[in-house]
């Protein structure tokens, strides 16, 4: 269990019902210099909005984070770089990305640092398409960071160790969905992600969670038999096995039984028993509250579904605020083998950055994943269609908007990641934000890179 403190570093398929149970949408799913804060109305944190004495936070318990010195080249995160502009570098998110510095912080990291990329010669004035990377290419004027290739050894053992829990701990797939468990490529996701997860077995914890999350969605929500028709039911009931019930003995037993009745239980009960072998009571409660208000985004969806609802576009936003990959980040430390403590992780200002990364990634898949939804059969909403639809513009238009938004959601969130870094400068706190930003950065490398699953609409 990581110490308090810094620490080392809609488918019919009769065989699958058989599997699953009578029940049963994979996830669509998670640059030079750093780019300037955006202009615009203050943070609500910032410096104008800064009271004059200092934020209250705990005294850490390592030294304070310096603007640099021996031990802070973490080259396993990796280099940011300016997606199709050059910027002004950033001084505060630097040291996000640099990680913790200086005499005495060499320790905090477990792993050996690696050549970080070149940084890329400064952009022409006419910046050319982007180029084909890592088996894809990046969606044109999608704001991004590039990351290094993740360690082949670890992917392939990683991808050897989920299978093997998938198919014989909880049976989460029947054997004709083999070709999708393997394309869905996430060994390569999870390392991509976690790059500073000191060992194999801290990334299976985030590795097994990713896969039950996804067989939750597939088998109750959408791609493999899943309905909006009783979908609260079936989520509350997958919910227990993350949040346990409490009850008589008689019924006690009975709940415990129903755990092992479907592929998505089981694979929700059995993720969260590793999961909490690893982390502290403070981690467990939050990751349990994030995944109940993911929870509630699919119930949102799945209300709009049965009533063949388009929602408007600020709405759909809302919708994805909450069904969105906030979960997943935010066990990044548990993944590293530390922990945020929860006073820290629950400042305002921490919520906002946590927020901004899950609504970023989370329009990142829909623009990655727009081809393979129009593909799926009735109505699938997702920020393109919604544009289109609520304020009539083409496919294209809307598509290219959607673009616009989620750039401006990595800007909002890069600024309050320094921002907070500023205001805020606890070694837990950089390190925390650091590893938000390089998930981020490792979601968008697995969508660009996933050709199996996914592929560009043809719009430039």
């Amino acid at each position: 269990m990581p110490v308090p403190g810094p620490s080392p570093a809609q488918s019919s398929l009769p065989a699958a019902a058989a599997r699953f149970g009578t029940h049963g949408r994979g996830a669509d799913a998670v640059t030079g210099g750093k780019p300037a804060l955006p202009t615009g109305p203050a943070l609500p944190f910032g410096p104008a909005a800064r009271p004059s004495h200092p934020v209250p936070v705990p005294a850490p318990e390592a030294l304070p984070v310096p603007a640099g010195g021996p031990g802070g080249d973490l080259a396993a995160a990796p280099v940011r770089q300016a997606a199709a502009t050059t910027a002004t570098p950033n001084p505060a998110l630097e040291r996000i990305m640099r990680g913790p510095s200086g005499v005495g912080t060499e320790g905090l990291f477990f792993f050996t640092p690696r050549q970080a990329p070149p940084a890329a010669p400064p952009a022409p004035a006419d910046p050319p398409a982007p180029r084909p990377a890592a088996g894809g290419r990046p969606i044109p004027g999608l704001y991004h960071h590039p990351v290094p290739e993740p360690d082949p050894a670890r992917v392939e053992e990683v991808s050897r160790r989920i299978k093997r829990w998938a198919v014989d701990e909880v049976q989460a797939y029947p054997p004709e969905w083999e070709d999708q468990f393997d394309g869905f490529s996430v060994g390569r996701y999870m390392v991509a992600c976690h790059p500073d997860a000191p060992t194999v077995d801290h990334l299976m914890i985030a590795t097994r969670l990713m896969v039950a999350e996804n067989v939750v969605d597939d088998c109750y929500c959408e791609d493999h038999g899943g309905s909006p028709v009783g979908l609260g039911g079936r989520l509350l009931l997958a919910h227990t096995a993350l949040d346990p019930v409490h009850t008589t003995a008689q019924y006690q037993s009975q709940w415990a039984q129903s755990l092992l009745s479907d592929a998505p239980r089981r694979s929700y009960r059995s993720a969260m028993e590793y999961f909490a072998q690893a982390a502290t009571p403070s981690q467990a409660d939050r990751y349990r509250h994030d995944m109940a208000r993911l929870h509630m985004g699919y119930l949102a969806e799945a209300a709009w579904a049965e009533t063949k609802y388009v929602p408007e576009v600020h709405e759909y936003l809302a919708m994805r605020q909450f069904n969105n990959f906030r979960p997943c980040p935010t066990i990044t430390d548990t993944v590293g083998g530390y922990e945020l403590p929860a006073d820290l992780h629950a400042m305002p200002a921490m919520q906002r950055v946590i927020a901004l990364a899950g609504n970023a990634t989370t329009i990142s898949n829909d623009l990655y994943s727009y081809t393979k939804e129009l593909d799926s059969p009735g109505l699938h909403l997702n920020l393109p269609v919604v544009i289109a639809a609520r304020e009539g513009l083409s496919d294209k238009e809307a598509y290219l908007k959607a673009v616009e938004i989620h750039n401006d959601l990595m800007h909002a969130f890069e600024a309050a990641a320094a921002e907070l870094a500023v205001s805020c400068p606890d070694p837990r706190v950089v390190r925390f934000l650091r590893g938000v930003a390089v998930w981020v950065d490792g979601n968008h490398y697995w969508h660009q890179s996933n050709t199996y699953r996914y592929s560009l609409p043809d719009f430039w």
